[in-house]
């Protein structure tokens, strides 16, 4: 008998519901901040037309699109790992229909929730999440966007340049419509 005069069984199975429990636990804070960073980010570059940052897969080929479920690298629903959760963040680059992909992995580590930018700098969020919680990540985000882009400048002028850094992947969709 296991604990609490349960079968082997039975314990196995409570004890995988409470770490199922605490899977979508996690799921669910993951999302609600890959939700937030979505339209915050978006808010925060100032955008004209608010189209400027979609939810996509973490990676792969990606349109301009928000995936909604596919966004994330775990699923919603079924058996779920418990530990880090990668999303997607696209960026709009230009005034057409070109965007970069920023790799977000986002994980619980003791009292605190840390999002790092998949080949960038980690930031620490509070658990539970405060309302102004993320307006700081928008500026690392935008930031580590826009170093990349100014060190390949700075590559080229000098002369030395080429390759791709890990957690930037390009999209340019043919029929996006946006000028």
């Amino acid at each position: 008998m296991g604990s609490l005069g349960l079968s082997r069984f039975e314990d196995l199975i409570s004890t995988v519901a409470h770490y199922q429990a605490l899977a979508a636990e996690n799921y669910t804070r993951v999302r609600t901040l890959a939700e937030e960073m979505r339209a915050g980010l978006c808010a925060h570059i100032g955008s004209k037309d608010g189209v400027c940052v979609r939810l996509v897969p973490p990676a792969g080929a990606f349109e301009a699109k928000d995936y909604g479920d596919q966004a994330f690298s775990i699923p919603p629903q079924g058996f779920r790992p418990l530990g880090a959760i990668l999303f997607g963040l696209a960026v709009r680059v230009s005034m057409g229909t070109d965007w970069m992909r920023v790799t977000i992995q986002c994980q619980k580590i003791g009292d605190e929730f840390i999002a790092q930018i998949v080949g960038g700098e980690e930031y620490r969020l509070s658990i539970p999440l405060k309302e102004n919680d993320p307006e700081p990540f928008y500026d690392h985000i935008y930031d580590h966007v826009m170093d990349w882009f100014k060190t390949q400048i700075d590559r080229y002028e000098a002369g030395d340049y080429g390759g791709r850094e890990i957690g930037f992947d390009f999209s340019r969709s043919e029929t996006d419509t946006l000028v």
